[in-house]
């Protein structure tokens, strides 16, 4: 009998326990198996109460001690339970931060895998890239195809801007030589416009070139006549001298037209010769000398608009000029 009552001192505080340590398991899970562990509880509570009959034990209910055991011990009162309730709790509650179980230890055939994938994305990678560089090399080469039509298209379009430049330029040539055949004076094969723009002589001759045409050349008096009745009659009753298109500006005294033929015909002017009776003075006439008397000062020849004569004078001087165009 002794026996029995040190079988339940033993074993019913256990299965107390491990009640408890239901209940707290409980109460950790209770969110997540509900129904299912109160049923399991009252089983737990039914077997431990059909176990405490087979043994002839009362009820644990801690007021007594079961005979045969010293007073305070081997007997569970509520001090006792929630002391143990309190240990089981510390026992089986998890771990709030559970250190991580050590891994494994990588195998060579791992570490082959483990490499050969990464060769593989390697080679994804690599392809991809020669996929982009093919597309990169394709759209190189059609824009430089691009490039060499449009360079094409530009040297097209400069070959057409060149032409009508020039078309423009004949067309300007064209309509100065029938300006100057209408509104100058034709004397045979050739036109004699005057423009009454200050110009130095090179510019003078640009303007007559630009218009198609040269400055003035007479080659002889009939010309020359003709020439000065036009001036005359244009610039009266003033007097402008006129640029021509005679100079002597590659060697001093060797007067040449712009087309470089040699001037054979010359109309320099002279002072006035003095009145009958009266002494010539030696000294030259201080407001008509004798011309040509520049030097090579005044290379470049201008017809006076009065009387036709010529004077030199700076090439760079700014002066009216007249243009002679053939056809």
């Amino acid at each position: 009998m002794q026996a029995a009552w040190l079988f339940g001192a033993l074993v019913v505080p256990q299965l107390l326990a491990l009640g408890q340590g239901a209940r707290g398991a409980e109460r950790e899970w209770e969110g997540g198996w509900g129904g299912a562990q109160e049923e399991e509880r009252q089983r737990e509570a039914l077997m431990l109460k059909h176990l405490q009959e087979a043994l002839g034990l009362p009820a644990a209910t801690g007021d007594e001690d079961p005979p045969g055991i010293p007073a305070g011990e081997g007997v569970w009162g509520p001090e006792d339970d929630q002391v143990e309730d309190k240990e089981e709790e510390a026992t089986l509650a998890p771990d709030p931060s559970p250190s991580p179980s050590p891994s494994p230890s990588p195998t060579p055939e791992d570490t082959v895998t483990y490499i050969l994938g990464r060769l593989a994305g390697l080679d994804a990678g690599l392809h991809q890239l020669h996929v982009r560089l093919h597309a990169l090399d394709t759209r190189v080469v059609e824009l430089t195809q691009g490039l060499r039509q449009l360079r094409k298209a530009a040297g097209d379009t400069d070959e057409a801007v060149h032409a009508l430049q020039q078309a423009q330029g004949r067309a300007e040539r064209e309509h100065g030589r029938l300006e100057g055949c209408l509104k100058g004076l034709r004397l045979g094969h050739k036109c004699f416009l005057l423009s009454r723009d200050f110009e130095a002589q090179a510019a003078a001759q640009a303007r007559c070139v630009a218009r198609g045409g040269t400055l003035a050349q007479p080659a002889d008096r009939q010309q020359m006549d003709a020439l000065t009745r036009y001036l005359r009659a244009a610039l009266a009753p003033y007097n402008w001298p006129v640029w021509l298109g005679v100079h002597d500006r590659r060697a001093e005294g060797l007067y040449l037209f712009e087309n470089g033929q040699r001037v054979s015909f010359f109309a320099w002017h002279r002072a006035p010769s003095p009145e009958p009776g009266s002494r010539a003075s030696p000294a030259p006439h201080p407001l008509s000398p004798d011309q040509p008397n520049g030097g090579a000062l005044e290379n470049c020849v201008a017809q006076a608009s009065d009387d036709g004569s010529w004077w030199d004078h700076d090439c760079e001087r700014r002066l009216y000029y007249v243009c002679e165009f053939r056809f």
